[in-house]
Order: C-alpha cells, then structure tokens, then sequence
C-alpha cells in the first residue's frame, strides 16, 4: 500500500462520499493528504478520519468558485508542504431536478459557478504550481453525465462535459510538462448526494439500480480506487483519459 509514498495530494468536495473515500485511500497508500470543502466541519471530520487511521491530513475551507480562496488554498498547501503533487478536483453541486425549459437562470449561474469555474479555477492555480516544481498529476470528477444527455439534469450534465473538455485540453497543453491531467467518471454512486436524490423521490432507487448492468449502484471507495490509479505511476501513460467508472452504464 505505497502507490502515493511521500506525495502531497489536494482533494477538493472532500467532506464527503467520493472525496471522503479518496481521502482515506490516498493516505492509505502513503500521502499527505489537504482536505478541502466549503463546509470546514465535514473537512476536519475526514482529516480527523484519516489521522486517526495512522495517515497525515489536514483540513481547509474553501469555495472553489472563488479565485481569492482557491488561490489561498493552494498557497497553504505548498506552504505547509512545499509542493503539490496531486490535485483531486472533486468539488461539485447538484441542485437541478427540472427539465430545461424550467430551470431558472440562477440555478444555471449558480451550477456553472461551482461545477464549470470551480474546477478551471483550481486547475489554473494547481498547473500554475505544478510548472514550478516540475510536474504532478490532476484528476477532475466528471460523470456518465459528461458523456450522454441527463434527462431533468440538463445544466449539470452540460457542466460535467465541459470538465472533460477542460480536462482534454490542459492534457494536450501540458502534457510534455510532466502533468498528467485526467478524469473520473462515475456512475450513480452511493453518496450523502444519491440518499438525498432517493429521498426526494423514492421511486428512483429501483430505477439507478437497473440502469447499471452490473446490477447495482456503484460505492465510493470504487471511484477513489480508480482516482488512486490515475494519480500513480502505474498510469504513467494515461494522459487526457475519461475514465468510465459505471457499472457498465456507457456501454450499452
């Protein structure tokens, strides 16, 4: 379990469900680990989960759709650790469940804000980094939504495709850098996110169940094990990938 010895890795959205789960793989595997979310509370509990379980962590607030703390954020990392190796952008919302002639223009600020901007601006500022110290790796969250359309989801599945876009291009732009930038795409993932989806309408919990060929929904320490791949060496020649993880979801 030394996949990541010795590495710094940022994970942003890791308060809970995906960004939990990789939080406590990665400092399995050997790194120090920042935990970051814009609920500081949930943030700490992870770090406090993960030193407790013997790794090294730390918590920080932040809001990724804001330059100001994205920058203070990755500033506070390399000074604690003096660099970054591995940046997790997991930060997202999901707050649209209308079809798009009635989704309002604040809800689609409001996704773009964190799901689109959020992740450009924690890239720029992780890449701006990375350049200096000779490389590192970046992995986005993206989703089955990123690849198809997303019925009652429309702004949010446009959002996850503009994640493999941005994704696509710095790997192209910086890959002869020695940054390797890559994306996860889950399928429906059991998550605080997919309760509360569930809650709402009971009926749904059959329906993400069968879409999946595999039979079930998927559970989050399966993204973070596949996030532990793209962040090590053993993908070293993985670059600019969407990583389908979904239960068999996009090869129908």
């Amino acid at each position: 379990m030394d996949k990541l010895t010795g590495k710094i890795a940022l994970i942003t959205g890791g308060g809970g469900g995906i960004g939990r789960a990789t939080a406590l793989a990665f400092a399995a595997e050997g790194a120090k680990v920042v935990v970051a979310d814009l609920d500081e509370a949930t943030a700490r509990a992870v770090a406090d989960e993960v030193s407790a379980a013997g790794g090294d962590a730390i918590s920080l607030a932040v809001d990724v759709s804001r330059d100001d703390q994205v920058t203070a954020m990755v500033e506070q990392v390399v000074a604690r650790h003096g660099r970054l190796d591995i940046a997790f952008n997991n930060a997202a919302i999901d707050i649209e469940h209308e079809p798009l002639a009635q989704c309002s223009e604040d809800m689609f600020d409001r996704l773009m804000s964190v799901n689109v901007k959020g992740v450009w601006l924690c890239m720029r500022r992780e890449i701006q980094q990375m350049l200096k110290q000779g490389g590192g790796v970046i992995v986005n969250t993206s989703s089955i939504g990123g690849y198809g359309g997303a019925p009652r989801q429309p702004i949010y599945g446009a959002t996850k495709h503009a994640v493999i876009g941005l994704t696509k291009a710095a790997a192209l732009e910086y890959g002869r850098k020695g940054i390797r930038v890559n994306a996860v795409c889950p399928g429906v993932i059991r998550t605080p996110m997919m309760e509360r989806a569930i809650e709402r309408e009971p009926r749904r919990k059959a329906h993400v169940e069968q879409i999946h060929p595999i039979g079930r929904v998927g559970e989050a320490s399966e993204i973070a094990r596949a996030v532990v791949f793209l962040s090590s060496d053993d993908a070293s020649f993985v670059l600019g990938e969407s990583l389908m993880v979904d239960g068999g979801y996009t090869a129908r």
